[in-house]
């Protein structure tokens, strides 16, 4: 089972480190982690993206709030939110190929960054549904991926 876990922790260096730790200590691989500081400058808020049982997730969770830089841990996985991730990737197209790839892209959410001949640069921002649809649309149109970033979840509840 998929968690999307938001901790607000001090905006300290050391921090990060420490909350990687205690995941490392347990067993658990980070599918994907966002840092960035809120409203509050002195304050960041770390969006975690893991797999795993509801009941070792708990025992984790329960954890970092012992972790005295820790101000809040809220898991997001029965709670109402919206989650977003940005996606930059070029992709390699052919001369036939691209009218279809740019209609792909029209469609959806996504933006062409810079186009040259040969290959296209895309940005996306939307869920983890949006974003895996498209680059499958992509890649069937024959289209391969020469290189991706991806930020990383966000999530807020509503």
């Amino acid at each position: 089972m998929k968690h999307v876990i938001s901790v607000l922790v001090e905006n300290k260096f050391g921090v990060l480190a420490r909350v990687a730790g205690l995941f490392s200590a347990r067993g658990f691989n980070i599918n994907s982690l966002a840092v960035g500081e809120t409203e509050d400058p002195s304050v960041s808020r770390m969006t975690i993206v893991v797999k795993g049982d509801d009941k070792i997730l708990d025992q984790v969770k329960k954890q970092l709030n012992k972790l005295i830089d820790v101000i809040r841990v809220k898991d997001y996985l029965r709670k109402e939110h919206i989650d977003k991730e940005l996606v930059i990737f070029k992709i390699g197209v052919e001369r036939k190929a691209r009218p279809a790839v740019l209609g792909l892209i029209r469609k959806s959410s996504a933006d062409v960054v810079k186009s040259a001949s040969d290959i296209i640069t895309i940005e996306i921002t939307g869920t983890q549904d949006e974003i895996d649809k498209l680059l499958c649309a992509i890649r069937n149109k024959g289209c391969k991926i020469k290189e991706m970033v991806r930020s990383g979840r966000i999530a807020m509840e509503l």
